[in-house]
């Protein structure tokens, strides 16, 4: 058997008149006149094939096929406006979700302040938040699935990502405590011309890891990697083992591991640079806003 379909205006019209149960009453809640008013609830009836309204003198009332129709309009019409403020949550960037890259060592720096000040202007967007170091960051968005990225030393030119630089570091050396360069404030960088090193894979932030080498070439001397590891984290961790140094960005001396010395360096003319990146044209406006609290807090 086939369903009617039934018109919202009508379905509200009729909500309306049972919750009022006064035509005068429910035309000027619903911003009508009382004919057009009437005129719903006779299309409606026609579509249902029964009286909804008992209609006398002075009183309105429903019927018993009214009584059955009321519940499932009021869940329609609640469903209805629920779902419409949805949407324009998510049309306007006040609700959703956002998956968010991020390398490592930028949780030591821009990635929590950021996170605080989004969500004090969104909280109802959801976050999923995506350890990742920069390669796989741009690879995810060209792939789509993260949606924006914190990385450092982005490409110089890519025709579908753009970036936004939020933070400069200087470069530190990363020094096992015992070692005699930890005598020094500053370590001049052909110091280490004689040392293995503990550095990322070029793998995974070639730009980064070509500043790296590129320091100490102009220091006199090539890079010599006897370890790599993923993780800022794991490079202090295993510097603190004694299996090399490593020049790192400043910001990594908030790593406080036991073994550990970090020294500025001699020049200290180099900066690597942190971005957000996104896709180029994304019309989310979740990126929008949240590109909205980068600026605010850079």
């Amino acid at each position: 058997m086939e369903r009617p379909e039934l018109p919202l205006p009508q379905l509200h019209a009729f909500v309306v008149l049972a919750e009022e149960l006064h035509f005068g009453r429910a035309a000027a809640r619903l911003g009508i006149a009382q004919p057009p008013l009437s005129q719903q609830i006779r299309r409606l009836e026609e579509k249902v094939g029964h009286l909804l309204f008992h209609r006398a003198p002075g009183t309105v009332t429903l019927t018993a096929a009214g009584r059955e129709l009321l519940p499932a309009a009021q869940r329609v019409l609640t469903g209805l406006a629920d779902g419409l403020t949805a949407a324009r949550a998510v049309g306007s960037g006040r609700a959703g979700r956002l998956r968010i890259g991020f390398a490592a060592s930028l949780a030591l720096t821009v990635l929590p302040g950021l996170l605080r000040t989004y969500r004090h202007q969104f909280p109802d967007v959801q976050l999923d938040i995506h350890e990742m170091t920069t390669a796989p960051q741009l690879a995810a968005l060209r792939e789509q699935s993260i949606d924006v990225g914190l990385v450092r030393e982005p490409p110089a030119d890519d025709s579908e990502l753009r970036f936004e630089t939020v933070l400069t570091e200087r470069f530190v050396a990363v020094l096992p405590s015992a070692h005699p360069l930890t005598t020094q404030r500053t370590v001049r960088v052909e110091q280490l011309a004689d040392e293995s090193f503990v550095l990322l894979p070029r793998a995974v932030g070639p730009r980064l890891y070509d500043q790296i080498s590129g320091l100490c070439s102009s220091a006199g001397f090539t890079l010599r990697v006897a370890q790599h590891a993923v993780e800022w984290q794991t490079v202090c961790g295993l510097v603190g083992a004694g299996l090399g140094v490593s020049l790192a960005p400043a910001s990594i001396r908030r790593i406080r591991l036991h073994g550990v010395a970090f020294r500025e360096i001699r020049p200290d003319t180099a900066r690597t640079r942190v971005a957000v990146a996104w896709r180029a044209n994304d019309p989310d406006p979740l990126v929008a806003n949240l590109l909205a609290a980068v600026s605010q807090g850079s």
